[in-house]
């Protein structure tokens, strides 16, 4: 009786399109599983004994399987639904997946890997997002409803992902951790998540890479780099793995910009997910990464006019030096995943993340200020004949990092299966994690101004050249000097229970659940400090049973923390204090979906989708911090309180027949109160988000496609001096407005045939132009001192123009 077969495939459509959600069951018994959003399903079944599988969907006609299987045998069963169309009586539907009921959005794995972006990727899909921005091309970090890059949770087959530590801007970046040709499937919470998720403040990002069910190889080649993934199935499909190796080289993009430079940022990563079932019950699946960043950069010449039209100006800045940066991570994650009973299963992951960086930086600029010609009718229009306030800076860095995380976790899952409308879990898990991280930084900033240095802005000592002798010392503009050795060890509980059942004819879910999270800092020189903190969260959902409206109604919140990670415990100066708290956050999200279909011209029902979420966050003991590009330097003393609240709207649908599209809209405002100072705007105060994604096509030439991805955003607070007080710069830097294009003519797909590539799955062609308007967005300002009347110039350091791109796709 306990041998045990498996079944498992991708059920498709007559249009070779996935379906979910269809039932997979043995006849004559309650052993069943569903598809899932890709189509994959995986069902065991008794061995060495005549079954009958049938195939149920609402909108398809059903349809039977009989087999006799093996023990132990894996048989890869790929269905094809027809779609059924009969009168019936009226009958309310229940399509409701879990995922709605939990707030999650949903993300297309093919959508991922054929919208454009300077960054493509899941995160380049996640800006056009409500509630989420990113006001950098080149940047993979996100922002979610008010929180910052190190507010966000990944992860990616229930294994949490790291990110380097050292990044200062968007270019220095490279890849992101996620490969988009692995996954099957995205899911994205931005607030409100359950507590099997982890300890942050702002969102959850949950991806699952795939399990090949046959061979398959494809290559993503384009002017920026190459991607290329293999998979394939062995030993009876009980092995699956799929590598995929990138190389991305951005000189297209930063050599594009208004500095002239010799810069070779290039980024190298090779990714695996390997899995072997062992036995019906018993599977290992293993993740590895190898990640190799290496940025050169040397620049040369700037110019950049500014001003207005009664008083222009313009800044020359002449520059000599270079600078090295050099990022390597490894890891590796083992998981075992054991099914106890049908409804019992238990996972062991451990894992280890090693990653050794370096900032090597030595850059002088001389720059002067001057007036630009403005004749237009003159050949040296823009250029500038004469400078004054000649000034110079002189930029030094030796920062290194060594991080080594290991980790090692439990995870459980008891389902409480009924033969009533009902379905309960039960998840629990235990954690224990410790970082080791060794970190020295060697920074200053030198600045003279017409031969006089400039002392720091805080000094005590007077300083009233040329008039007045000075006999001080000369001290660096700004410097930051500190060697750290620190090891933080932590042990993290969840529980949560979940409920989905039925009221009457209304449906009803709902999750509670509680974390507890105690971490240990101590280290070279460092006292050693023990923290707790436990943070309970809930979930309600509850979708009536009205007639011709299908609504679903959620809450959601909790109390959530953010334990430091060692970025956090380091302030401005370098120094680590031991003694940081973790931020708290009382959380509340209200929120709608109203699904309907919209009649078109020819009659047919299109299915739409309108997400309303209206959320409030209430933080205490908050780490404040200023943000430079992507850079984030914290204070490190939760000397402050905040608040955030919004509203995010999105709606989603086939506005062109057969292709998903969606506009998003969100309204933010958070502030904080510094040590009692009074409100102002948080360095992520981004208070109105619109956003785009569209697909279409030609109707009388299908397989030529346009792809095009819009975002706005308003001006975030900040481009102000890290040493400068927030309450004395609480201007904005402009709005944010980015265009992207991409247009692809399909040479062979499952809908298209070709004889030249009769041997291929997919091949397109395409062009892509990136920020099509050419609009100049910047996200950081350098800032440059008028001698003789004292003032100070904000010159904006402008993100990427217009770059043209085109694009080969092929898969076998």
């Amino acid at each position: 009786m306990a041998q045990q077969a498996t079944i498992q495939g991708v059920i498709l459509d007559e249009f070779n399109e996935p379906v979910k959600d269809v039932n997979v069951s043995i006849q004559g018994t309650t052993i069943g599983t569903a598809s899932n959003e890709n189509g994959f399903y995986q069902l065991k079944v008794p061995a060495n004994q005549k079954v009958v599988i049938t195939f149920t969907a609402i909108s398809y006609k059903g349809g039977q399987k009989e087999l006799t299987l093996k023990n132990l045998q894996v048989y890869e069963l790929n269905p094809v639904m027809v779609s059924s169309i009969e009168i019936i009586d009226t009958v309310v539907l229940n399509t409701t997946t879990r995922e709605d009921l939990e707030g999650i959005t949903t993300i297309s794995a093919k959508v991922i890997r054929k919208i454009p972006g300077a960054q493509p990727g899941v995160e380049n899909i996640l800006k056009s997002l409500p509630g989420v921005s990113g006001s950098n091309e080149l940047s993979t970090q996100y922002r979610a409803r008010g929180g910052n890059f190190d507010e966000n949770l990944i992860y990616i087959n229930e294994i949490e992902v790291y990110r380097p530590f050292l990044i200062r801007s968007g270019q220095q970046e490279g890849l992101s951790f996620v490969n988009s040709d692995m996954v099957r499937s995205v899911d994205f919470s931005a607030g409100g998540f359950q507590s099997k998720y982890g300890d942050k403040l702002s969102s959850v990002l949950d991806i699952d890479y795939r399990r090949p069910t046959a061979f398959g190889a494809g290559i993503d080649a384009s002017l920026l780099g190459v991607n290329a993934f293999v998979e394939g199935d062995a030993f009876a499909k009980a092995f699956t793995g799929i590598l995929g190796v990138r190389y991305r080289d951005n000189s297209l993009l930063v050599n594009s910009r208004e500095t002239e430079a010799n810069a070779i940022p290039r980024f190298f990563d090779a990714q695996t997910y390997l899995t072997y079932k062992i036995n019906p019950k018993l599977e290992l699946g293993f993740l590895g990464n190898i990640a190799i960043n290496s940025y050169e950069f040397e620049p040369r010449f700037r110019q950049t006019n500014f001003g207005t039209l009664q008083d222009p100006q313009a800044i020359v800045i002449r520059y000599q030096g270079r600078e090295d940066d050099q990022y390597e991570t490894y890891f590796g994650a083992l998981k075992a995943s054991y099914d106890a009973t049908e409804n019992l299963s238990l996972r062991f992951i451990t894992s280890v993340y090693h990653t050794q960086e370096q900032e090597h930086y030595d850059i002088l600029a001389n720059y002067g200020l001057g007036r630009p010609n403005t004749d237009i009718g003159g050949a040296d229009l823009g250029q500038v004949d004469f400078t004054t306030a000649i000034g110079s800076e002189l930029e030094h860095g030796r920062n290194d990092l060594d991080a080594l995380i290991v980790t090692a976790e439990h995870r459980g899952t008891l389902e409480f299966p009924s033969d009533k409308k009902e379905n309960d879990r039960l998840d629990w898990g235990i954690k224990f994690s410790k970082e080791d991280i060794r970190d020295r930084v060697r920074e200053y900033n030198v600045i003279d101004s017409a031969g006089f240095n400039i002392r720091p802005p805080f000094a005590d000592l007077a300083n009233d050249q040329p008039y007045e002798p000075f006999t001080g010392p000369l001290v660096p503009f700004e410097s930051t000097s500190a060697d750290n050795d620190v090891q933080v060890t932590r042990y993290q509980l969840f529980g949560q229970y979940s409920s989905r059942g039925y009221i009457k004819d209304t449906e009803v879910f709902w999750n509670a659940g509680i974390r507890s999270h105690t971490w240990n800092v101590s280290g070279d020189g460092i006292e050693s400090t023990t923290q707790t903190v436990v943070s309970p969260r809930g979930q309600l959902a509850i979708k009536p049973a009205w007639n011709n409206t299908d609504m679903l109604f959620r809450i959601s919140g909790g109390l959530y923390y953010q334990p430091p990670f060692y970025r956090e415990l380091r302030d401005q100066q370098g120094v680590v204090n031991p003694a940081v708290k973790a931020q708290k956050s009382i959380h509340a999200v209200i929120g709608n979906d109203w699904s309907f279909n919209w009649i078109s011209s020819d009659g047919k029902k299109r299915p739409f989708k309108l997400t309303t979420e209206v959320y409030y966050k209430d933080l205490t003991d908050v780490n404040t911090y200023t943000l430079e590009n992507v850079r984030i330097r914290y204070r490190a003393n939760n000397d402050a309180v905040a608040y955030a609240y919004g509203v995010d709207l999105r709606i989603n649908g086939e506005f062109v027949p057969g292709t998903e599209s969606w506009f998003s809209a969100g309204y933010l405002k958070t502030e904080e109160n510094l040590n009692d100072r009074g409100y102002i705007a948080r360095p992520t105060d981004q208070r109105l988000k619109f956003a785009a994604l569209f697909q279409d096509y030609v109707p009388n030439m299908p397989h030529l496609k346009m792809y095009l991805n819009l975002v706005y955003n308003t001006g975030l607070p900040g481009g102000s001096p890290n040493y400068a007080d927030p309450y004395d710069f609480q201007f904005r830097l402009q709005d944010y407005r980015r265009a992207d294009i991409g247009i692809n003519l399909v040479l062979k797909d499952d809908k298209k045939s070709s004889k030249l590539f009769s041997n291929f799955a997919e091949v397109t062609i395409g062009a892509e132009i990136y920020n099509i308007f050419d609009e100049s967005n910047s996200i950081t300002n350098i800032w440059v001192r008028d001698v003789s009347s004292q003032q100070q110039f904000a010159i904006p350091n402008e993100l990427t123009p217009r770059v043209f791109n085109v694009r080969l796709v092929a898969r076998l």
